[in-house]
């Protein structure tokens, strides 16, 4: 059986003044699909998170979530219906302590409270490897740690929809190897994920489908080999030269 559309753009095109960043992009993710999202600099990839998660308005076409029209949502609505993401620069509250960073998130992202909140911070410290690091300040966190806060941050909210931005970016090959096989992990259970990332061999490893944008376009969608090998891709992300 077939899973059904959890998350659709149509037609969004974002313009800041007369700078055009979107152009008339559609999008469609299913219920439990990893879906990856590549392209060059600029292409609009983060803006597109953007406009997905409720941070930046459409400037015309529409997003839907499990079938309903959630153009006038804010992100605050959107986390809450199941909707959450990360930056590609980790931003923790470098006072807290990395439980208190994540209750935050549980609290304020999800409405939980109490016993329900911890128990949700509990779990997603320990599904990102943070449990022995809960009550440490995240002033004091290492790039990877970082990263992880960020992801623990998001799944507290408890989402049905995981917007990753770059969450590979800077780490070293075997901290990437590390942080991928969560991405697939949380895939296989069921989250549904679209992340964004330039590191190429570990996305292809855990998606399903991929995306390729190009300067607010979005040149090829599908098979993941597929789109890499598609001559417009090849010249536009990678210079002409097949991956």
């Amino acid at each position: 059986m077939s899973k059904h559309l959890i998350l659709e753009a149509e037609g969004v095109c974002k313009h800041f003044g007369r700078l055009q960043v979107l152009h008339s992009v559609d999008l469609q993710l299913r219920q439990g699909e990893a879906l990856g999202v590549v392209g060059p600099n600029g292409a609009g990839k983060t803006t597109l998170f953007g406009v997905l998660a409720g941070t930046l308005p459409a400037s015309s076409g529409s997003v839907r979530f499990d079938g309903q029209n959630i153009d006038a949502w804010d992100a605050a609505r959107r986390c809450r219906a199941g909707i959450a993401r990360t930056h590609q620069v980790p931003r923790p509250f470098l006072g807290l302590s990395v439980f208190e960073n994540t209750l935050v998130a549980a609290q304020h992202g999800a409405g939980m409270r109490g016993e329900e909140a911890e128990r949700a911070v509990r779990h997603s410290l320990l599904r990102c490897g943070l449990a022995d690091l809960s009550q440490r300040p995240a002033a004091t966190l290492g790039l990877m740690d970082r990263k992880r806060l960020e992801l623990a941050r998001a799944l507290a909210t408890q989402p049905r929809v995981l917007l990753l931005d770059e969450i590979g970016g800077g780490l070293t090959e075997g901290e990437l190897v590390t942080l991928s096989a969560l991405v697939a992990s949380l895939r296989d259970e069921g989250l549904t994920v679209v992340w964004i990332e330039h590191v190429l061999h570990a996305l292809l490893k855990v998606v399903d489908r991929l995306v390729c944008m190009d300067a607010g376009t979005v040149l090829a969608q599908g098979d993941p080999q597929a789109v890499m090998s598609d001559p417009r891709v090849v010249e536009a992300y990678l210079g002409g030269v097949p991956a």
